[in-house]
């Protein structure tokens, strides 16, 4: 009989375990509180400020130390799970993320939220890579596409309901609100977690990586932070820079020291695999596309259409409804067995990019044509994303499944700030070049402050709407072109994967 190459290396294939989808539900509810605390505290600022008389720089960090530890352990984070039990790291998790929130409920100073933020980021940093991990295990190959559309579904519904939640808790309590919700769902998972989920790990007990993680964090979050910096001081300034240098070079040192040594937490040799970097193309630039164009939808809903902030994040709804109904439906999972994965990726990639670009020339004048692209590009990121997940997941082998999970993850953040920093300079520049000379163009708000007249207030406004034209159809174009970079990837590592007709007799008696 012939036997897989999992097997070959003695590690048996996942099997479908018996609780496989109420597992699945207890880990999402946990994953969903995790992705909600990404975006929930953009509607608390003026209370915070107000309250615990936060400066604008204490909002900042209030807001960027979740993101900032989550994004730089999120490597660090999967490589311990393998090592260590996936289900463990997963109850550590919740633990942290659950004192975290309450320390964040309770806290008095600017300087005890910005620490109990950091400790949740994290339990994030876990539960963002051992819930995915987790999935790769218990579901097997007929089901694990279905599985992680519907973990990907959840990732699509945190990113895009976050405000929604915080305003309806900032209408009826205080601000500590939204962290205190956080805390029966984690003892919920804790319980959940501790009957149901199974214990997994690396059976080969690799030497823990210490100088690799050590590496990975520092790298990661020094430019996660000079991709959140960037906007607000400038590209060019040398804070944003020096950050950005730094983070280059210590990925670099983490690169070459992965390659060096035995035991490495991140094995360099999958980026020779055209499969794993032909996935990891495509989750770059879906999150590209949907972090840069969410960045844009929310100016363009408020500068240019006139709609509130609470008005303009419900107009975003749609986006994330499609991707919910079509990843519930089981369309993708459906799909992939019967095109393949690199046309199911390759279509998505070009509904995502045809939404960007219906956004652009139809949304200029009213909500119709943005409704259109918001469904149009829910769809494709609902045919795309766990398609690209399910790639890059199966690249890798079982055992280092959370190291898998922590790539996706981590390159799910670096496109989400690509995506802002590459898609607002557009804007940016596309709008300097048109705004009077006199008036200046440092931002819309200041543009129109400056403004003489009700005709020139016109003219900057119809700038500002053909900046965000512009930057729309870059993404569109640059989404469309390395969708299609990462559909051929695939397909011609499928080609290379698939035996000959000269040794399939061999390759049978083998």
């Amino acid at each position: 009989m012939a036997t897989t190459a999992a097997e070959q290396n003695g590690h048996a294939p996942p099997s479908r375990h018996p609780q496989r989808w109420l597992i699945l539900g207890v880990i999402c509810l946990a994953q969903l509180t995790v992705l909600l605390d990404n975006t929930v505290l953009n509607v608390a600022i003026p209370s915070l400020t107000r309250e615990l008389d936060a400066s604008t720089a204490d909002v900042q960090w209030m807001i960027n130390a979740y993101s900032l530890v989550q994004s730089g352990l999120l490597l660090t984070a999967g490589s311990s799970a393998d090592r260590y039990g996936r289900k463990r790291m997963l109850l550590a998790g919740l633990a942290l993320f659950g004192v975290g929130s309450l320390v964040a409920g309770m806290a008095q100073s600017s300087a005890q939220l910005i620490a109990a933020r950091a400790g949740m980021g994290i339990g994030g940093a876990l539960l963002m890579t051992t819930t995915l991990a987790v999935v790769v295990q218990i579901f097997d190959e007929a089901e694990r596409v279905r599985a992680i559309g519907v973990w990907a579904t959840v990732n699509s519904l945190g990113f895009a309901v976050g405000p929604l939640i915080g305003g309806v808790m900032l209408d009826h309590f205080w601000w500590g609100a939204i962290f205190l919700i956080n805390i029966p769902v984690a003892v919920l998972g804790l319980v959940a977690v501790a009957r149901l989920v199974p214990e997994s790990r690396n059976s080969r007990g690799d030497r823990p990586d210490l100088l690799g993680a050590l590496l990975s964090t520092i790298g990661m979050a020094s430019v996660v932070y000079a991709i959140i910096s960037g906007p607000e001081h400038g590209w060019t300034s040398g804070r944003v820079l020096l950050t950005a240098l730094v983070g280059v070079v210590v990925l670099a040192g983490f690169v070459l020291w992965e390659l060096r040594i035995p035991y490495p937490m991140l094995d360099m040799h999958f980026f020779r695999d055209r499969k794993f970097v032909g996935a990891v193309a495509g989750a770059i630039l879906v999150a590209f596309g949907m972090g840069g164009s969410l960045f844009l939808l929310t100016q363009q809903l408020q500068f240019v259409l006139g709609y509130g902030p609470l008005e303009a994040g419900l107009r975003t709804a749609p986006l994330a409804l499609s991707v919910v109904v079509l990843n519930l439906s089981g369309l993708g999972a459906r799909l992939v067995p019967r095109l393949g994965t690199p046309v199911t990726i390759a279509a998505g990639m070009s509904l995502l990019a045809a939404g960007l670009a219906a956004i652009a020339l139809l949304g200029g004048d009213g909500y119709g044509g943005m409704l259109l692209g918001l469904v149009v590009m829910g769809a494709g990121i609902a045919l795309a994303m766990p398609a690209m997940a399910n790639a890059i997941m199966s690249a890798i082998p079982p055992e280092k499944a959370g190291v898998g999970a922590g790539v996706n993850g981590t390159l799910a953040e670096f496109g989400n700030g690509l995506g802002v920093a590459v898609l607002g300079a557009v804007l940016n520049s596309r709008f300097a070049s048109l705004v009077p000379a006199a008036v200046g163009a440092a931002s819309l708000p200041v543009a129109l402050a400056s403004a003489a007249d009700a005709g020139e207030r016109a003219r900057i406004t119809d700038a500002f709407a053909s900046g965000l034209e512009a930057s729309q159809l870059a993404g569109a174009v640059a989404v469309l072109a390395g969708g299609l970079l990462a559909a051929a990837l695939l397909r011609r590592a499928e080609r290379d994967e698939s035996p000959r007709p000269d040794s399939t007799e061999p390759a049978a008696a083998a």
